[in-house]
């Protein structure tokens, strides 16, 4: 390793954050901060240039591909290789721009030669929108070099070996797998096709559209694998630039970085999707360390289902990074515990780097005010559920009307909401197989119907019941007993009541249904989970507010099974007996 000659020696940072031990920063590593990092982020590609940060864009980008080559192919009249190649370049544009420089004016070609399909001023159109998305490409590849020259600039020359140069290396094989299948699968598709065409004109441009589309998208997974493999290997060939930074893990379980200095986290630089290496001597370990390793299993499932039901992002934390941080490249970190005596965790990348952008930033910090004020909404009328609870059990001790040992006992029930939703399910099994005839007709509809017993009824009619013991949730073959003292959650998250036991045997208890939470803040209403979730958690946290009496056999719930009879019966007939 080596340090640039006039370069300041570093100086230990002071942070109120976990920091890493000395011996696991390398000699000469310098913080990131200041105006290195500014200038790196003033080398970004400018702000009309697609620059995706999330997993859920690339998702947004497949969905408006599907939705492009479905027009053109559908509705413009366009050849389907034509409209899936042209549609695919705005996936490749935000995921692979390594694939548009060549891609797109290959295709352009081929539009002003062979004129799939298309008129001269669509062919002009389409033309000027690979220009476009060529243009953008370019900038982000010229962008990379811009990055990679300042954060070398910012590294000093500074040095080491990676941590993990000599362990096996699995970045991009799950990603060559599926790519190799997603590519067999839409070239077979192809010469099915073409082999037997369909009879409708529809299906016969629709189909190969989504061939093409599936084979588009086979051959940008392995792209991704073969790139991310090479970087990947190339990081661990030499000594690779080294940095101090702050990191943590953001709410959607990617790892956000840091500059060194900016202990308030108030800029991210960039995202990067990580996992964690685990130690190659606790996996040849002998036999006689299985109970430890089943030991170390739990506490990391733990840890990790912990870090699952935390909301908001992590605490920050002081690494080091290997490698030079550039829109798509790979990197590694070495990350001070969260714990005050834990060890440093090593982690690799596990995607690409992903810089994050002006607008990206804006976005992410109005979707995370609106958070709030959702969560601070909900709170309120929580809160408010529960002193309506609390006002309720002080009556009832004043007036001594649950002497009897009832008129305690609590009750929820499925609502209209409830039923809307298990009334929809069913017009959408109906559908299954209305359409079809023959045989398929009875297939999908037994499907459909063995489907639609199980479930419709717990949405029609479900139950919960609260009592001095506990509570008690109806079902299929009938209620079951959920203690007070072994709750472990109660919960209204998005459109699921949930309800948990401490108990290994206890199966979780669930209900669903849809929510508009901008409609419900706009008016000040609760939704029906929200009240149900505030009420309960009242009576589990305060004894004094829960019933005195204990619910009776007929307050308990009824099985919910004749009620699937009944369901299974009447679409037998219907499945029977209706065209």
């Amino acid at each position: 390793m080596s340090t640039t000659p006039g370069r300041p020696s570093p100086s230990p940072l002071t942070l109120p954050v976990p920091a890493l031990p000395a011996a696991s920063v390398p000699d000469g590593c310098l913080a990131w901060s200041g105006e290195h990092a500014r200038r790196w982020l003033d080398a970004l590609p400018p702000r009309w240039v697609p620059l995706p940060s999330r997993t859920r864009h690339l998702l947004t980008a497949l969905s408006a591909a599907v939705a492009v080559a479905g027009l053109l192919a559908l509705l413009a009249g366009w050849h389907p290789w034509a409209a899936a190649l042209l549609a695919l370049h705005g996936l490749w544009l935000c995921a692979r721009p390594e694939i548009v420089p060549v891609s797109a004016p290959a295709l352009a070609v081929l539009l002003a030669v062979l004129r799939p399909g298309t008129t001269w001023p669509e062919t002009a159109v389409a033309g000027a929108v690979l220009a476009a998305v060529w243009a953008a490409a370019v900038l982000r590849l010229v962008a990379r070099r811009r990055q990679r020259e300042r954060a070398r600039d910012a590294a000093g020359g500074a040095s080491a070996p990676l941590p993990d140069a000599g362990r096996p290396l699995s970045r991009g094989r799950f990603l060559l797998v599926c790519g190799g299948v997603l590519l067999a699968l839409g070239l077979g598709a192809l010469a099915v096709t073409s082999a037997h065409p369909p009879d409708e004109a529809e299906a016969a441009r629709a189909m190969p559209a989504l061939a093409w589309l599936v084979a588009g998208q086979g051959l940008t997974t392995l792209v991704s694998g073969l790139l991310g493999r090479r970087r990947a290997g190339a990081l661990r060939a030499a000594p690779a630039p080294v940095l101090r930074v702050l990191v943590r893990e953001g709410a959607d379980g990617d790892t956000e970085v840091f500059a060194a200095d900016d202990t308030a986290a108030l800029r991210p630089l960039f995202r990067v999707a990580v996992t964690e290496i685990r130690d190659a001597d606790a996996a040849e370990g002998d036999d006689g360390e299985d109970e430890d390793d089943d030991e170390d299993d739990e506490e990391e499932l733990e840890e990790f289902l912990a870090r699952m039901d935390r909301e908001g992002a992590g605490p920050l934390r002081e690494a080091v990074l290997y490698g030079l941080p550039w829109d798509g490249a790979e990197v590694l970190l070495v990350t001070a515990a969260e714990e005050a005596d834990g060890q440093p965790l090593l982690e690799r990348s596990s995607g690409p780097v992903r810089p994050l952008s002006e607008v990206s930033l804006r976005r992410a910090g109005a979707g995370e005010k609106r958070r709030a004020g959702r969560q601070a909404a909900y709170a309120e009328l929580r809160r408010a559920a529960g002193e309506a609870v609390a006002r309720e059990a002080k009556a009832e001790a004043e007036t001594g009307t649950d002497g009897a040992g009832r008129a305690g006992v609590r009750h929820w029930r499925a609502g209209l909401l409830d039923r809307l939703c298990a009334l929809l399910l069913l017009l959408w099994g109906s559908s299954l197989f209305w359409g079809e005839a023959g045989g398929w007709h009875y297939v999908l509809g037994i499907v459909a119907g063995f489907i639609e017993a199980l479930w419709l009824p717990h949405w029609f009619a479900w139950r919960i019941t609260a009592d001095r013991e506990g509570l008690w949730l109806n079902g299929l073959r009938g209620p079951r007993q959920l203690l007070w003292e072994d709750i472990s959650v109660v919960a209204c998250e998005g459109t699921e009541l949930k309800l948990d036991s401490r108990r290994p045997s206890f199966t979780g208890w669930s209900a669903h249904t849809p929510r508009w939470p901008w409609l419900e803040r706009r008016l000040g209403l609760l939704h029906p989970y929200e009240r149900t979730a505030g009420e309960i958690t009242a009576l589990w946290r305060d004894p004094a507010l829960r019933p005195s009496g204990s619910a009776g056999r007929g307050e308990r719930g009824r099985p919910l099974w004749p009620l699937a009879l009944v369901l299974g019966v009447a679409w037998t007939a219907a499945l029977v007996f209706l065209p």
